[in-house]
């Protein structure tokens, strides 16, 4: 079987483990922010909050819709919405969609971000 689009297949144990590496990189993000210091660079924290997002969101699209997205996280949205539908409110869709914005600066740029960009990007992630 071929598949079209960025998703692949996937089943509730994926999602389940990636709910579990989700809240891994959650916890080390927080981590990272609360021994921040003045100066701190920010990159490497924003990035672990974006790995945070595409990890809750496979968790989900696995548990729901039994697909992960892969290799396209600018079509992560779509691959959330067609799984949840109307169960995905309009404001978590808008900051995820900030939070997946900020991957390629984040983790590839050559702008250096300081803590705040970080912070900024951690509340908006699950508790």
């Amino acid at each position: 079987m071929t598949r079209s689009g960025p998703s692949k297949p996937s089943d509730a144990r994926h999602g389940a483990n990636r709910l579990i590496i989700a809240r891994g990189f959650l916890e080390s993000a927080k981590v990272q922010i609360s021994s921040a210091q003045a100066g701190t660079l920010g990159n490497p924290i924003a990035a672990t909050v974006v790995n945070a997002a595409i990890a809750y969101t496979d968790a989900l699209t696995a548990t729901f819709a039994n697909k992960i997205n892969q290799n396209d996280h600018a079509a992560v949205i779509k691959t959330l919405r067609d799984a949840l539908g109307n169960r995905l409110p309009k404001s978590q869709e808008t900051r995820l969609t900030r939070i997946l914005g900020n991957k390629d600066l984040a983790q590839y740029g050559g702008r250096l971000r300081q803590v705040l960009f970080a912070v900024e990007h951690s509340i908006q992630l699950p508790k």
